[in-house]
């Protein structure tokens, strides 16, 4: 979907200012209420916005220690490991990949003892063959997609 200026100013005022009106929004934007409801509903149809929640951190909830896995997984068996990745708390995102592995997984401990226990549990999985850990030392670019917005509005401008 190409956003054009309207809609990157609208994301950069949900990214900037969740917690704000619809109004609120529509009278910083200078349109009317239902236009900007419009650009929303149009956006989360297509699927440019998927959620509305409060960011969370995992460190704040004590669980400071981020660390990606690496899983290799027996053939046939991706969808299992996959369903039995998703009953593990402290896995917070898993992907398939391409290159060293079959999966990759965003993985939260209490401490490194506890990213261990986390491991371990990964490993016992049916159709795990073996895991490869990365502990992240510190977050250099948090999440976001501003910038990215920002270039796909200024480009559609472009045209």
């Amino acid at each position: 979907m190409a956003v054009d200026e309207l809609d990157t100013r609208i994301l950069r005022l949900l990214l900037e200012q969740p917690r704000t009106s619809v109004r609120e929004y529509a009278r910083i934007l200078g349109v009317a209420r239902g236009t900007l409801q419009a650009r929303l509903d149009r956006m989360e149809r297509e699927g440019v916005i998927t959620g509305t929640g409060p960011s969370l951190s995992a460190a704040a909830l004590g669980h400071p220690v981020l660390a990606f896995v690496h899983i290799e997984v027996t053939q046939g068996h991706l969808d299992d490991v996959g369903d039995a990745l998703a009953a593990v708390p402290e896995i917070v995102e898993a992907f398939s990949i391409t290159g060293g592995g079959d999966l990759l997984a965003r993985v939260v401990g209490r401490d490194n003892a506890h990213l261990e226990d986390v491991i371990q549990k990964l490993i016992s999985l049916p159709g795990v063959v073996r895991t490869r850990t990365e502990v992240a030392l510190r977050e250099r670019v948090p999440y976001r997609l501003l910038p990215l917005v920002e270039s796909v509005g200024r480009a559609t401008a472009r045209g």
